[in-house]
Order: structure tokens, then C-alpha cells, then sequence
């Protein structure tokens, strides 16, 4: 949970949690509207988000952040590294970007059986660095501020303990190349090596 106590000005504001069911409503929302164009989802959220209180802003952050930690799981892991071949950690974090941006039950789904992810896979890299930087835009166009501070949803997240960099546990168990075709066979035979 994101209970934030930030700091607007000299005025201390109890920030709560962006519901899950509104997070993922934006999420959907942008998507629906973007038919497929990344750029246009990113534009809507940020034009969604524009709209609400900097304390909203900041607890879509913090939804995010936390939903990024949630499918830092060796299977989402197993997965990017059959459809794209390799992992590393920014395409490892960008490609959970993507995961989200496709909205609860996609998301929800592949953490209960990464080879799900085989229905809504296309040829192609797999990757929505830009969902890391919605929060911010919004929130600097809501607020006018232009120069980045601790009020700001990143740092305000960081400060909550939310980092998805650093420290960071990945859960499940740790696996081998031999073991992909095994762990996530329905990914494995629509793109892996044979």
C-alpha cells in the first residue's frame, strides 16, 4: 500500500492509494482508446491523469510501482527472454511496462501462468518504457511545477520504499535456458529457438 505523507508548500497532505479498480480503469481506458497505438495510450494517460488531484497522481505511481514489483517473477522473466531472445534489466522492466498496459487480466493472468501470454503476443519486441513517466508529465502539467522535486510521484514513491531498481527481490524460482521449453511450452513453441 502507498500511504504517502508528502509535502506540498509548508502544508503536510495525507496522500492515500489509488484503488486498484481505478488504476486499472485508466489503464483500460487508454488502451480502448489507443487502439494499438502505444503513443496514443501513453497521451491519454497523461491527459487522464492531468485531470485529477497531484495526490491521485502520486498514488497512480504508486499502484504502478507496485504492480511492477509484482511481476518481477522468474516465469514473467522466462517469458520475456523466449520472445525476445535475451534478458537485461531495462528490457526486463519495460516489457513489465507493456504487461500492465495491457490491463488486469492480461496482467493478472500471466502472473498465474506466464505461457497465457502466448493469446496476445505478437512478433516483435514487447516494451512501454514510457508508462514510467506518465505520473510525472501529469503531474507537472497539474501542478505547473516544472522543476522535478521531492513532491514530485517519483520521488515521492522512492521515498516510500517503491523502487523497482533497486533492491529489488525477484520471486519464483530461478530457472536455465534447457528449462524454457518446459516452464512456458506454449511461448516456447511460438518463439523459441528450435
Amino acid at each position: 500500500m502507498c500511504h504517502i505523507l508528502s509535502y506540498f508548500g509548508a502544508q503536510a497532505l495525507y496522500v492515500g492509494t489509488m484503488d486498484k479498480k481505478e488504476f486499472w480503469q485508466l489503464i483500460e481506458d487508454a488502451k480502448t482508446a489507443a487502439h494499438g497505438d502505444q503513443q496514443q495510450q501513453e497521451a491519454t494517460l497523461i491527459s487522464q491523469l492531468a485531470q485529477l488531484e497531484p495526490e491521485q497522481i502520486i498514488g497512480f505511481e504508486c499502484r504502478l510501482r507496485e504492480y511492477l514489483l509484482e511481476a518481477d517473477h522468474f516465469h514473467i522473466m522466462a517469458a520475456q527472454k523466449i520472445i525476445d531472445g535475451y534478458v537485461s534489466d531495462d528490457p526486463y522492466l519495460y516489457f513489465r511496462c507493456w504487461l500492465i498496459g495491457q490491463g488486469e487480466a492480461v496482467f493478472t493472468n500471466a502472473l498465474q501462468n506466464a505461457d497465457s501470454l502466448t493469446n496476445v503476443m505478437d512478433e516483435g519486441y514487447q516494451a512501454f518504457e514510457e508508462l514510467l513517466y506518465v505520473a510525472t508529465k501529469a503531474f507537472e502539467q497539474r501542478t505547473g511545477k516544472t522543476e522535478e522535486d521531492d513532491t514530485f510521484p517519483r520521488n515521492v514513491a522512492s521515498a516510500r520504499g517503491l523502487n523497482y531498481d533497486f533492491g529489488a527481490e525477484t520471486k519464483g524460482e530461478d530457472w536455465t535456458e534447457s528449462q524454457l521449453p518446459k516452464l512456458l511450452p506454449k511461448l516456447w513453441r511460438k518463439f523459441g529457438v528450435a
